[in-house]
């Protein structure tokens, strides 16, 4: 399947379809960017894939999750006694403002 690459006018029509305004300069280079990632996709297309079983990740299952299984947590003084700047008799870590 041979389609033709897109043209000028195919640009400003999808620039105009994303509310973009572009540059003579920008669509020659968008265009081109265009094709190229319709030439990739034509050329992933065409791989053979006969045989293959569909999948939705490329891990194959989780078997690389581990159990999810209740352990004891962190002893509370013990997290404080490692932080740069604690409030240990509050019980709180002391982190920058970050609001307002």
């Amino acid at each position: 399947m041979t389609e033709t690459p897109l043209d000028a006018a195919e640009i400003h029509r999808i620039a105009a379809l994303a509310h973009l305004a572009l540059t003579d300069d920008e669509v020659q280079l968008f265009g081109r960017q265009l094709n190229d990632i319709i030439e990739y996709v034509r050329q992933v297309q065409a791989a053979p894939t006969e045989g293959v079983a569909p999948m939705s990740h490329v891990g194959g299952g989780d078997a690389h999750e581990r159990a999810d299984v209740a352990r004891p947590t962190l002893d509370k003084r013990a997290a404080l006694d490692n932080a740069p700047d604690a409030a240990p008799e509050a019980g709180f870590f002391k982190v920058p403002r970050v609001i307002g």
